[in-house]
């Protein structure tokens, strides 16, 4: 008897049955966690020592922009990524986002003033976007689809040991040897991660037909069932799709909009109206990079996409004066002040994982509702800690919070963009789903440094010391809240899961 039965006969040994582990799968698995590994540790990392550094660059009035800037740029290198995988495949835009992702470090890494560190954070979102994307489409090119949660929680794993070590980690570098070699010392990470990917590189595809079982991808959202309505179909492809030239220069002006954005506070008397024109611009440039009806919350995959950047907004846009919170207010280390981030990390891992272990049994649609209402609990628990002077560990335990409601609905969006994704705009549409992210949470940051820095020239006192931390956290809350409202319209009514 043949070794290879049929799936009809022995469904477990279908496509994706061995898991994301078996031997066809296993140097791509660990190579692309890999990649996710070095990302985490420079994320956590960053974002634990940036408040060490603002203060030694007196660069408190670029704070936000060091966040925001790389989430504008990332979103010119997931749209160049995107158009070069659907063209070209993902090997190519996966090692030059690398590259990129590397100069960037070692620029910020020798920074000796706050808009040179920028600058260097600017760059890396350039690699960073790129990077996204590009393992996005290496996922829908050589995984079949029941194998989608599980690779998406492996990512989500990827940032156990970072989130564990990488704050801790560097607040310590930062505190013994500087704050420079915790860029620098990312830069390490990258020749083991590069040496475990390549093998697992060459063995890709460039525009080969998908392995088996994966042509026609599923569609968890029940939206494109064989034979039913045209329009659930019609989800599956982007409406609209500018040319390569024309999808670049519409992501080089939402990204300027957002650094226009971020500047707008430095210039009295005509700040706001800047702030509103950037916004502005920024939604109309990034509108025809996504599918139709994302703005205005259509239900199915402009949902999914929607429901990304606003969570991305909410949890990263408090997610960053956390730390600070922690430092200014309440006299913490940096190194302690990271372990918040750990905390929240490792929930997000955890959620992440069991999700990936119930699959249908716990529909999409009620992950991520699950989700955005736990996020939205924990910033206002953060927003409640700043007002009223509650102890610190009410805000660090809600994070815990916030992570787990992260873990639980990040990777179900996932798997619903790719399973409305066909091969020709896998890139198309992984794009859109990272350009959301990214550029809802620059968004976030952007407006939150607005109103941190208003808060900060005009306040006074204790009271007014808390002010500016209670204004990011109330806009967050505000977002966290459209979320909730968005969450539910990720599928049609009465759609199967």
């Amino acid at each position: 008897m043949s070794n290879a039965a049929s799936p009809r006969t022995r469904p477990d040994q279908g496509p994706g049955a061995g898991g994301i582990f078996q031997r066809r799968y296993v140097l791509v698995t660990l190579g692309a966690c890999a990649l996710v590994f070095l990302a985490a540790f420079e994320s956590l990392a960053v974002t634990t020592i940036m408040p060490l550094v603002s203060r030694e660059l007196d660069g408190a009035g670029l704070y936000a922009l060091a966040f925001a800037g790389p989430l504008a740029t990332g979103v010119i290198g997931m749209v160049a990524s995107g158009s070069w995988a659907d063209r070209r495949g993902p090997v190519a835009p996966l090692l030059s986002a690398v590259g990129m992702f590397v100069v960037g470090l070692l620029i910020a890494g020798t920074a000796a003033s706050m808009p040179v560190l920028v600058a260097g954070r600017l760059v890396q979102g350039l690699g960073g976007g790129g990077l996204t994307v590009a393992l996005y489409v290496v996922v829908a090119r050589v995984y079949p689809p029941p194998l989608h949660p599980k690779i998406f929680a492996a990512f989500s794993a990827a940032w156990v040991v970072p989130s564990l070590v990488g704050p801790f980690t560097a607040g310590l570098v930062a505190e013994v040897a500087g704050w420079p070699w915790v860029f620098l010392g990312v830069v390490g990470l990258v020749v083991p991660a590069l040496l475990l990917t390549a093998p697992a590189l060459r063995g890709l595809p460039k525009n080969e037909p998908a392995p088996d079982g994966a042509a026609a991808p599923a569609d968890p959202a029940g939206q494109s069932e064989p034979g039913k309505s045209e329009p659930a179909q019609a989800d599956r492809q982007p409406s609209r799709v500018p040319g390569a030239l024309a999808k670049l220069g519409l992501a080089a002006l939402a990204a300027a909009a957002v650094l226009a954005l971020n500047l707008s506070s430095t210039l009295p008397g005509i700040g706001g109206l800047l702030a509103g024109a950037a916004v502005a611009v920024a939604l109309l440039a990034v509108r025809p990079l996504m599918p139709r009806g994302t703005l205005t919350a259509r239900r199915g995959l402009p949902s999914v996409i929607l429901t990304r950047g606003l969570a991305s907004a909410a949890f990263f846009g408090a997610e960053v004066y956390l730390p600070y919170l922690l430092v200014e207010r309440y006299a913490f280390a940096p190194t302690f002040a990271g372990l918040t981030l750990t905390a929240g990390a490792v929930a997000w891992a955890s959620a992440s994982a069991v999700q990936g272990r119930l699959g249908p049994r716990l529909e999409h649609r009620r992950a991520i509702r699950i989700g955005a209402a736990m996020v939205l609990a924990a910033v206002v628990l953060a927003l409640a800690t700043t007002v009223l002077g509650w102890p610190a560990a009410v805000a660090i335990a809600g994070w815990v919070f916030a992570g787990a409601g992260m873990g639980l609905m990040y990777a179900r969006l996932s798997v619903m963009t790719l399973a409305l994704s066909t091969r020709e705009n896998e890139g198309f549409n992984s794009s859109a789903m990272s350009i959301s992210d990214s550029l809802g949470g620059a968004l976030s940051l952007a407006t939150t440094g607005i109103i941190f820095a208003a808060f900060t020239t005009a306040g006074a006192g204790p009271a007014g010391a808390a002010a500016p931390f209670a204004g990011a956290f109330a806009l967050t809350a505000a977002i966290g809240v459209a979320g909730v409202l968005v969450a539910p319209r990720v599928a049609r009514r009465g759609a199967p899961n």
